[in-house]
């Protein structure tokens, strides 16, 4: 079967990737010039199965009052008229009980835990290396209620078969040396051991080399894809800036650009873009450094160690495709990597940079079918999309195959939102 992946980001190349390899003739098509240049380029560079959560959770609506007047807020909400971002919000919301919460958490945790077992075979198979390390994830709480408010996502955790360890103040610098340098700063810590981290941008481009090598996908840089047409048995073709390009079965892989290109379908996808942002710093003292990755609970800060980088990724801003970089919106993921590593990196040299999450209101991806037989959907990733991403490639591989998947596919699809 002809394949047309939309989208060269980490979901499109893995995507691309696990089609291959059960015998597909695979084509990705991107307006960029090469894989990865967009979302998946300067993420956080954590892969964080056990950390997987919903950004729709309980007490959200009544924090997202109080951080519109902080400094150093994790959420930023950019005053417009925009109908879709209203909407979207008051999908969240909707959202952020505690009973939609253990559903959604429990998705996300679902397709997570296969996309480490999916991840851990690519690297065996392909030998790629990406700066990766497999040395887990420890969510740092600076407040009792943190670790009071866990509880519920632990219950998750086992009844996922996830590992993981809660620590008392005394033990976290036993998990990151570094942080014996900043004592009293943080109550406790989850630690997941099975969590891992690496340069996205590098996975990416390396995945995409070896899909090109050795399983034979072409990749067309530099065209934009500019509608799909439909025709009385379903798709027929994708209008490019290179023409009309055809295939038996097509997958939209474009993030927070793909329900504009299936809105004429007649197929809506509540995937709104939220900004995040992120540091690239050069390290100057390894022992103050991250060795992992480490989630500093209050801002939702992530910072991740590379080989001689730190990677620190956070804030969530809602304001449409803008990708413009304010300083004040550095602020707070500079203070933070100052005052959890304030030894390990030199700051001031740091690379800067923004992306746009495609976030769903209930914080899943869309992984599957439409109403179109030979239309598929692999976005909405929000701010996971790396650690979903071979998980969701996978399980999309076996749909368009008609196998049995590996993991429950109930409630992934977009028809979740049909009503």
């Amino acid at each position: 079967m002809k394949v047309l992946i939309l989208g060269s980001g980490v979901v499109g190349v893995t995507s691309a990737y696990y089609l291959a390899r059960q015998g597909h003739e695979v084509t990705v098509v991107d307006r960029q010039s090469a894989p990865a240049m967009e979302t998946s380029y300067g993420n956080a560079g954590q892969v964080s199965f056990g950390f997987s959560s919903p950004w729709a959770a309980p007490g959200i609506p009544q924090k997202a009052v109080k951080w519109m007047f902080q400094e150093h807020a994790p959420l930023k909400i950019q005053p417009r008229m925009d109908p879709t971002m209203a909407r979207f919000m008051m999908k969240m919301f909707g959202n952020c009980n505690p009973e939609r919460y253990a559903v959604n958490k429990e998705r996300m945790v679902r397709i997570a835990e296969h996309s480490r077992a999916c991840i851990d075979a690519l690297r065996a198979e392909t030998g790629i290396r990406y700066e990766d390390r497999q040395r887990g994830l420890l969510q740092l709480f600076r407040h009792d209620s943190q670790v009071e408010a866990v509880a519920k996502d632990m219950k998750v955790l086992e009844q996922c078969g996830v590992r993981h360890r809660l620590l008392g103040a005394e033990e976290i610098a036993a998990v990151e040396p570094a942080l014996a340098r900043v004592p009293g700063k943080f109550v406790g810590g989850l630690h997941l051991p099975d969590d891992q981290t690496g340069d996205c941008h590098l996975f990416t481009t390396r995945l995409a080399d070896h899909c090109r090598e050795r399983l034979g996908v072409e990749f067309r840089f530099n065209v934009d894809i500019q509608r799909i047409r439909r025709g009385n048995a379903g798709i027929e073709g994708v209008i490019t800036s290179a023409g009309e390009l055809t295939a038996d079965a097509y997958v939209v892989c474009l993030g927070s650009y793909s329900p504009f290109l299936v809105k004429d379908l007649g197929i809506r996808l509540p995937i709104y873009p939220v900004k995040g942002y992120s540091l690239t710093v050069p390290v100057i003292d390894d022992g103050g450094a991250p060795q992992s990755t480490v989630m500093d609970e209050t801002y939702k800060v992530a910072i991740s160690r590379f080989d001689d980088r730190i990677r620190v990724g956070g804030t969530a801003e809602l304001a449409g495709h803008d990708l413009s970089l304010p300083e004040k919106r550095r602020a707070t993921i500079d203070m933070v990597v100052r005052d959890v590593f304030p030894e390990g990196g030199d700051v001031d040299r740091a690379e800067f940079w923004s992306g746009l999450r495609p976030m769903t209101p209930d914080s899943t991806p869309i992984v599957g079918a439409t109403r179109y037989d030979n239309l598929w959907l692999n976005t909405g990733h929000g701010t996971l999309g790396w650690t979903m991403s071979c998980g969701s490639a996978q399980l999309l591989s076996d749909l368009m195959a008609a196998e049995s998947p590996r993991i429950d596919p109930q409630g992934l699809d977009v028809s979740r939102y049909a009503a």
